[in-house]
C-alpha cells in the first residue's frame, strides 16, 4: 500500500464547529434577533468599520419589516486628553516608541454609563456599538472582532484611530494601539463575552461569518482538549527575506516575507469552520475561556490566561541584517513597561546561506562606554560605526539553537530563517543600531539606545557566552529509529527547548506533565500527533501546533521517509 501523501504548510487549518455553523451575511444576524423590541449592544475593537455594521445590520433589519436605531459608546468616553491623561505613564510620557500597559480598566475611561439612543420606545432594535457597549443596560451581547494584523496596517497607512480618539485629535500611532488599545481591550473583550449570543468576524464587513455564542463555547471547549493550529500570515519589513515565499508559498505578491506569526498568542488567531467558510477568533480568548486546560494548573498559577510561549519566522533569505538590540530585564519590564514577565528568547536556525552569521553577547573586554557613545552619535547623527567591535557573531549553522536571555544583544544576519521561540512580550525590542536603515517613508527607523544601554547584560561577553549560550545537545531519551535530546535551557529563562529525531515511523510517546507544549516541524516532511483516544494531528514542515496541557499522553509518527527533526517548547516545572 502506498504511504500517504506527505502534509503541506497550511496557513488557514479550520477546525468544525460543534453543535452549529458558521453563518454569512447581515440577514443571518438580523434574523438571530429576539422577536419582541430589545436592545443589543455590539462590543468589538475600535479599529472595526463601525460604519459598515450599522449599514448591514440597519439594511437588514429594517428589511425583515423592523425599525432600528444606533448610538455609539465612545459618546460616554472621556475626552481624548483625559484619555490620554489616565493612560499615560508618567516614565514614558516623552517616549516616541513605548508606553506602559496600563494597569486600569475599560471602564475608568468612562465618564458615564453608555446606552442606546433617545428614540426609546420607538425603534424595535437599539443597538449601541463600539468598545465598552456592553456597560449599557441591553437585553443581547454580540462581539463584533477584527484580527488585529489590519489594526496595524490601518495605523500604518494613516487610517486608523486609536480607542478615545476623534477625528481632530490628531493620526493614530502604533505606540498607543500596541501598549494601550490592545491591552485594554483585550482584558475587556475577555471579561464580557461569556455571555455573548453571537460572534461576527468583520474581516469581509458586507458579509461577515458568525457564530452562535453556544457553537463558539463548545468548540472552545474542545480546542481546549485537543492539538490546534493557528492561521499563520507573514508582514513586510525593510530588512525582510523571500524563504517563506519560495519555501511555503505564502505572499508571492508580497514585497518580502520578514517576519511570520506562526505563533504569537496577542495576534494568534483560530479558524472555526471548514474550507470554504470560516470565522476567526482570538487565541486569548481560548486561553481566557480554558486556562488550566490549555496551560495546565502550575502554568497558569504563574501566568494567569497569558499564553507566555510564541513560535515566529525571521527571515532574512535575500534581505539584510536585523537590528542588533536586546529585550528588557526582569524588573524594568514590570516596572517600566508594566508587563509581569521579560522576553527572553532563543533562535533556532531552521536555514542559513554560506557565510550568515548570527549577532549574539558582547565581545571580551569591550569598553562599554564607547559602545554606547558610538551608538548614541548614530542616532543623533546619522553616523555609521561598526558594531561587530562590541558584539560577537557566530556561523549561523543550520540546526544550531542560540539561546538569548534579556539584556543580551542579538540580532540575525542577513541570508538566515530563524524560528524564534521565546516569550510571548514581542513588542519591546530595544535596539542599540539599525544600520540606519529607512522605513517605506524614506525615515530613519527608530532605535532606543537609552533603554538598550539600560537593560544591557554585561556579563553575557565572550567565551561566557559560548559557554552558556550556544549550547551542545544533551540526550534526554532513545530508542530505536528515534533519539529525545535537550537543546537549551538557562536558570533564569522559564522555558526550554527540545528535539525530538525520527530516523524510523515508529510513535515516540510523550506527555505534557501538566504543561502545554509548542511544536514545530524543522526537518522532515512532517508528522502526525496521535492521542491516546485515537484522534489525530497532521503537521508540515515549518508548522506549529499546540498541544494543551489537557491532552496528557500524545505521540509524534513521522509521516515521510527521511530523517525528521521536531522542536518543542515547554515550560520549566520549578
Amino acid at each position: 500500500m502506498a504511504s500517504p501523501p506527505a502534509p503541506v504548510y497550511d496557513a488557514c487549518v479550520t477546525y468544525a464547529p460543534i453543535d452549529g455553523h458558521v453563518e454569512r451575511g447581515w440577514a443571518a444576524a438580523a434574523a438571530a434577533l429576539p422577536d419582541v423590541p430589545c436592545v443589543l449592544a455590539v462590543e468589538g475593537p475600535v479599529i472595526l468599520a463601525w460604519d459598515e455594521l450599522v449599514r448591514g445590520l440597519g439594511d437588514a433589519v429594517r428589511g425583515a419589516g423592523r425599525t432600528i436605531s444606533f448610538s455609539r459608546a465612545a459618546d460616554a468616553l472621556a475626552p481624548w486628553k483625559e484619555v490620554l491623561a489616565r493612560t499615560s505613564s508618567m516614565a514614558l510620557k516623552a517616549d516616541p516608541d513605548f508606553e506602559s500597559i496600563p494597569s486600569l480598566q475599560l471602564s475608568d475611561l468612562f465618564d458615564r454609563r453608555p446606552g442606546p439612543s433617545d428614540a426609546t420606545g420607538v425603534a424595535d432594535v437599539r443597538v449601541v456599538i463600539g468598545p465598552g457597549a456592553a456597560f449599557a443596560e441591553h437585553d443581547v451581547l454580540w462581539y463584533a472582532d477584527l484580527p488585529k494584523r489590519h489594526a496595524e496596517r490601518a495605523v500604518a497607512e494613516g487610517v486608523g484611530v486609536n480607542l478615545g480618539q476623534g477625528a481632530d485629535d490628531g493620526p493614530a500611532t502604533t505606540r498607543r494601539l500596541f501598549y494601550v488599545d490592545w491591552p485594554l481591550l483585550d482584558r475587556h473583550r475577555d471579561a464580557v463575552t461569556d455571555g455573548m449570543a453571537r460572534w461576527l468576524d468583520m474581516q469581509e464587513p458586507a458579509a461577515p461569518a458568525q457564530l452562535h455564542g453556544d457553537t463558539l463555547a463548545a468548540t472552545l471547549r474542545q480546542l481546549a482538549h485537543r492539538p490546534f493550529r493557528t492561521r499563520t500570515w507573514f508582514n513586510s519589513t525593510p530588512w525582510g527575506g523571500h524563504w517563506a515565499q519560495r519555501t511555503l508559498g505564502m505572499h508571492r505578491e508580497a514585497p518580502n516575507t520578514a517576519l511570520g506569526y506562526e505563533l504569537i498568542a496577542p495576534e494568534s488567531g483560530i479558524l472555526i469552520g471548514d474550507g470554504r467558510l470560516a470565522a476567526e477568533v482570538p487565541l486569548q480568548l481560548l486561553v481566557s475561556r480554558h486556562p488550566v486546560d490549555v496551560l495546565g494548573a502550575r502554568v497558569h498559577r504563574t501566568f494567569g490566561s497569558s499564553f507566555p510561549i510564541r513560535f515566529d519566522y525571521l527571515d532574512t533569505q535575500g534581505g539584510s541584517d536585523l537590528s542588533v538590540h536586546c529585550h528588557p530585564q526582569p524588573d524594568y519590564m514590570r516596572r517600566v513597561f508594566g508587563w509581569p514577565y521579560t522576553q527572553h528568547e532563543t533562535y533556532y536556525l531552521m536555514s542559513s546561506s554560506p557565510g550568515s552569521r548570527v549577532f549574539l553577547g558582547l565581545r571580551e573586554g569591550v569598553d562599554v562606554g564607547v559602545f554606547a557613545k558610538q551608538a548614541h552619535h548614530a542616532e543623533d547623527h546619522g553616523a555609521e560605526f561598526d558594531i561587530e567591535q562590541y558584539v560577537q557573531t557566530f556561523p549561523a549553522d543550520e540546526h544550531q539553537l542560540f539561546l538569548i536571555p534579556a539584556g543580551t544583544p542579538h540580532g540575525s544576519g542577513a541570508g538566515n530563517v530563524v524560528l524564534e521561540i521565546s516569550a510571548t512580550p514581542y513588542l519591546y525590542s530595544l535596539r542599540f543600531y539599525d544600520w540606519l536603515r529607512t522605513d517605506a517613508a524614506g525615515a530613519r527607523r527608530p532605535v532606543h539606545v537609552d533603554h538598550a544601554f539600560t537593560n544591557l547584560d554585561r556579563e553575557r561577553t565572550g567565551e561566557a557566552v559560548v559557554r552558556d549560550l550556544v549550547q551542545r545537545p544533551r540526550e534526554l531519551r532513545r530508542g530505536t529509529g528515534w533519539r529525545d535530546e535537550l537543546l537549551g535551557a538557562l536558570p533564569q529563562m522559564f522555558f526550554e527547548v527540545r528535539r525530538l529525531e525520527l530516523d524510523s515511523p515508529t510513535p515516540v510517546w510523550t506527555n505534557t506533565d501538566d504543561g502545554f507544549h509548542v511544536l514545530n516541524v524543522v526537518q522532515g516532511e512532517g508528522v502526525t500527533i496521535e492521542l491516546d483516544a485515537g484522534a489525530s494531528h497532521h503537521l508540515a514542515y515549518a508548522e506549529t501546533l499546540v498541544v494543551p496541557a489537557s491532552v496528557g499522553s500524545y505521540a509524534v509518527r513521522r509521516t515521510g521517509t527521511t530523517m525528521t527533526r521536531v522542536v518543542r517548547s515547554v515550560i520549566r516545572e520549578d
